[in-house]
């Protein structure tokens, strides 16, 4: 076959060149690459869409109409793709509740139903051998930590909770609970982690008893947990703020009473200042609240 010369631009709009085919018809990528730096290929317009020419061992071969049918302009390789996400890597988990009898095969058998494990552990008292009651595991696939993460255990017939120690991946519990303040007796444990889980996995859900009008709620993700904080929530009718769970011992120190929840007619009714527009003390606002008046703390 005679050489054919095959016209070639950088872009489509591109002033185009003439390149030598090979005798088998094909035209090398090295003689594309040699007059356009970078090229990985040709590509050619046919109908309104654009459409890419094989590459063979290094040769680009001609469409089935021939070279001459079409004018050709270079293909590149992307460098606006976005960077591959990295992998989220396992943290050891621990696992709460164990029952005494509970041996480390036992935890290795029920966990390994939701992926590999590679490392089981139950914690033991050194001078007896008796189980303390806990243990850590880990899995090698991070999809299925969020599976155990995302439900209750019954191992050896009892609940048992896993979750992230504090000081693992995520940082403190701090930073992933939230104070969810304004709650009603009528929100469970059960509706709250359905609404919050939503924004994010949700590890535990803490709703104290008896009643006290507040809740709270752990993420596995801390950015989730402090990009709710600041926000008024409904949450099947009930409104409900969210605020950063702090330690105990700062809480009380900076515990402010906003508001007092009332009972109107068998619903809800909750009334809400800010700090500067709260006309009583929280000692007096016992005796100036209305009658039907529930009291509640909102943290700061």
């Amino acid at each position: 076959m005679s050489i054919e010369y095959v016209v070639v631009s950088e872009g489509e709009q591109d002033e185009p060149i003439e390149l030598p085919t090979e005798e088998d018809g094909s035209l090398l990528l090295s003689t594309i690459s040699a007059q356009f730096a970078g090229a990985s290929g040709l590509k050619y317009r046919a109908g309104g869409r654009l459409r890419g020419l094989r590459l063979t061992e290094d040769r680009v071969l001609p469409p089935a109409e021939g070279w001459a049918a079409h004018r050709y302009f270079c293909a590149f390789p992307r460098t606006d793709a976005p960077s591959p996400t990295p992998r989220p890597r396992c943290s050891d988990l621990i696992v709460l509740g164990l029952p005494w009898k509970t041996g480390e095969e036992a935890v290795r058998d029920y966990f390994a139903a939701f992926g590999d494990l590679l490392m089981v552990q139950v914690k033991r008292d050194a001078k007896t051998g008796l189980s303390k009651g806990f243990g850590f595991i880990k899995f090698a696939d991070y999809e299925a930590q969020l599976r155990a993460l995302g439900r209750r255990h019954m191992i050896d017939g009892r609940w048992c909770d896993v979750r992230i120690p504090n000081s693992k991946d995520g940082g403190s519990a701090a930073h992933r609970k939230v104070f969810v303040g304004r709650c009603t007796e009528s929100l469970t444990a059960d509706d709250l982690r359905e609404y919050f889980g939503a924004f994010g996995q949700v590890t535990d859900v803490f709703v104290p008893k008896p009643f006290r009008a507040f809740s709270f709620v752990t993420f596995l993700d801390p950015e989730v947990a402090q990009s709710l904080c600041g926000q008024d929530h409904i949450i099947k009718g009930v409104s409900v703020n969210i605020s950063t769970a702090s330690p105990k011992r700062e809480r009380g120190a900076r515990s402010q009473l906003l508001g007092w929840g009332l009972l109107e007619g068998g619903a809800p009714r909750v009334y809400s200042w800010p700090p500067d527009a709260w006309q009583h003390s929280a000692h007096s606002a016992h005796s100036t609240a209305p009658p039907d008046a529930k009291l509640y703390l909102k943290y700061e």
